[in-house]
């Protein structure tokens, strides 16, 4: 049996493990656009703090991937699908057949249509190449703007400032991590952000990127100005679907998938960033790996259902710690949100219930108490009678 995998990042590659360790005998191939091995996308960070040698970006050895009779074709991305002959071609038109094809070649970074984003000093931040080039390019422009204050501008800031640069996140919306926290922590985590150096400005649209040829700072909407020597537009991504859409497989925002994690053409299969699973696009790497290991299992004849993955990510942002669970912010009516908050210790928790259910949570500050939220909420637990002190730093999360 032969399987072929579109993209060799952690939906592909995780795939390719799970494959192999279910069969032995399958016969696994991976086309990889990027000229490197597999890296978690999480080190790209630490790599760009200092804190990461270059060595030990990758999840694993190069001898890997031969160890395992994995074989990787780096470099060399497909260019077509073709469901009908279950081909793929890839390079100079060679053409090569399948017995399943499972497309993870995940998502690009999005540069929204910012008037001058074309000049010199403008970056996103997606794959080692562009970490390379920002690192080159910040040795000699230290003034740095990041346009962004999601999860991945956040992070850009603070391995900049490691790196010794002077940077500034500018956000459109009022608040930083809007998926992830409320206003109340979101306001915690700005005053700690800004009490290490790194200037906070919300609620401001980006309208032009000024410079000549090389980028000298930014114009936002209501008339003002920053000035800057280099900027990283951290604005989210956009799915990979080029090659589907060509291949008449059903795309809308993602490539559309149903609950086994198979697209509308025979023995074609998807998972990790690209996919649309129910009307949604995940992103996050819990996902991606549930997804990997459930289409591995269902390429080999087993039939297992996805039923969806509780968004949650944990980060260290300038040394605090910051967890989100679950839905953190509900817009309709119906549910209890309880909030305790220590400004001094930097420390804010609040939990949100739906008729007694932890259905969400955020969890900044501290580490106690991390792991238990989290099972709770992805669990789905009734907390109804402990909901007052779930919050308290002593509490007992092994009673739920």
């Amino acid at each position: 049996m032969k399987i072929i995998i579109v993209g060799n990042g952690l939906a592909g590659t995780m795939a390719a493990k799970t494959l192999r360790e279910l069969d032995r005998r399958a016969e696994i191939e991976i086309f990889a656009e990027e000229q490197v091995i597999y890296y978690p996308r999480p080190n790209l960070i630490e790599f760009m703090a200092g804190n990461l040698p270059f060595e030990r970006m990758f999840a694993f050895p190069g001898v890997w991937y031969s160890q395992e009779q994995i074989q990787l074709r780096l470099g060399t991305p497909v260019k077509k699908i073709v469901p009908d002959s279950q081909e793929v071609e890839i390079e100079n038109g060679q053409r090569l057949t399948y017995d399943f094809l499972l497309l993870a070649n995940g998502a690009s970074a999005f540069l929204p249509p910012i008037k001058g984003a074309d000049k010199k000093g403008v970056f996103t931040l997606r794959t080692l190449s562009d970490a390379l080039n920002i690192l080159d390019y910040m040795k000699s422009h230290p003034r740095l703007v990041v346009i962004g204050g999601g999860l991945l501008g956040l992070e850009i800031a603070r391995a900049a400032k490691a790196r010794g640069a002077d940077v500034e996140v500018v956000e459109f919306f009022p608040y930083l991590l809007p998926r992830q926290l409320d206003p109340q922590g979101a306001a915690l985590l700005r005053t700690e952000i800004e009490k290490c150096g790194i200037r906070v400005r919300l609620n401001v649209t980006t309208d032009e990127i000024l410079g000549s040829d090389e980028i000298r700072g930014l114009r936002f909407k209501n008339g003002e100005e920053l000035s800057a020597d280099m900027a990283i537009v951290a604005a989210g991504v956009r799915p990979n679907v080029g090659i589907v859409k060509e291949a008449g497989l059903a795309v809308d925002r993602g490539v559309v998938v149903n609950e086994f994690l198979e697209t509308g053409k025979p023995r074609i299969y998807a998972a990790g960033d690209g996919i649309q699973h129910n009307g949604r696009i995940y992103g996050i790497i819990p996902a991606s790996f549930e997804q990997a290991r459930l289409v591995a299992a269902n390429m080999l004849g087993q039939r297992k259902k996805y039923e969806g993955t509780i968004p949650s990510n944990t980060l260290k942002v300038v040394g605090l710690l910051v967890t989100s669970v679950g839905l953190v912010n509900p817009e309709a009516g119906g549910f209890e949100e309880i909030r305790r908050e220590n400004k001094e210790g930097g420390i804010y928790k609040k939990i949100v219930l739906q008729d007694g259910i932890l259905i969400g949570a955020i969890w900044m500050g501290t580490k106690n108490g991390v792991n238990g939220i989290s099972r709770a909420v992805t669990q789905k637990l009734n907390v109804e009678r402990w909901k007052q002190s779930l919050l308290e730093d002593d509490f007992d999360f092994s009673i739920l």
